[in-house]
């Protein structure tokens, strides 16, 4: 299978999280890569299915970056798709008590330059980078006291 994905408990409700990823000017606040810069012109944008959203980045060398959205369940799951066909995917199931299980997922099944991504071992750096995104999602929602 061409994926790598992590999935950790965060003590907020599903919603909560989710108005956090359909937000592009929030993803370089969670974001545990340091690749993710800022939004392009999306300031204050709900995302929804079909939509196409820019970003800054940076790895080594500034860059942008044109997603579009390619999955989208409410408070449920959410997927963008990079021009060369890889995918970001966030699952989250409600726990019920107002914590989510959340499951971020590279999947490069669908790259156009798959054998590239895994020659240059992106998947391995991006699986180190999405345990870091959930650990600063968990920072955000601490467990209460």
């Amino acid at each position: 299978m061409r994926q790598v994905s992590a999935t950790r408990v965060i003590n907020a409700a599903p919603g909560v999280i989710f108005d956090l990823l359909a937000d592009p000017a929030k993803h370089p606040v969670i974001d545990g890569s340091g690749t993710v810069v800022a939004a392009v012109g999306e300031e204050g944008r709900r995302l929804k299915l079909g939509d196409r959203f820019g970003m800054d980045m940076k790895m080594g060398l500034p860059y942008k970056i044109r997603n579009t959205v390619v999955e989208f369940e409410e408070d449920r799951l959410i997927a963008w798709r990079h021009f060369y066909g890889h995918r970001w995917r966030w699952q989250l199931k409600d726990l019920g008590d107002g914590r989510t299980e959340v499951t971020e997922t590279f999947d490069w099944s669908t790259a156009r330059i798959g054998l590239l991504l895994e020659w240059v071992r992106f998947p391995g750096k991006n699986l180190k980078s999405i345990r870091a995104t959930l650990e600063r999602l968990d920072k955000m929602f601490p467990a209460p006291a």
